[in-house]
């Protein structure tokens, strides 16, 4: 896992932008059971992904979620919330429907778990 980029999961609450430690997420979910989804069905497909938290969709950072979408392994499964809304692996879902899969690997938590910042700005989270 130490190959792993550092990198968050954001979630928008009442109290602001909460970031969940990808890294953690995938070692506090490690146990769960593994179950098949259809990725075609995740909801974030039809949101703004990637740039909910800041950011601009640029032609470079467009490149850059294309070749993290093929360099992806569909072997790892993708994290879902309690409420089955993706906390990880957003990459595989993409490579998944893209290749006209219709199911991916995925573990979901039957309690969420609390988020590593609470109420933070993206650009002040270590990325080292």
């Amino acid at each position: 896992m130490s190959d792993i980029r550092p990198q968050y999961h954001f979630r928008r609450t009442p109290r602001g932008l909460d970031a969940f430690d990808v890294k953690k997420l995938i070692k506090l979910s490690a146990s769960l059971p593994i179950k098949t989804i259809d990725p075609r069905k995740i909801e974030e497909l039809e949101e703004n992904h990637w740039y909910s938290a800041g950011g601009e969709p640029t032609p470079r950072s467009i490149m850059e979620h294309l070749q993290l979408i093929q360099e992806c392994d569909l072997a790892y499964p993708v994290i879902l919330d309690a409420q089955g809304r993706l906390m990880d692996g957003m990459h595989r879902v993409c490579k998944a429907v893209m290749s006209g899969e219709t199911q991916i690997l995925a573990v979901q938590f039957i309690t969420d778990p609390e988020p590593d910042y609470v109420n933070c700005h993206p650009e002040d989270l270590p990325y080292e």
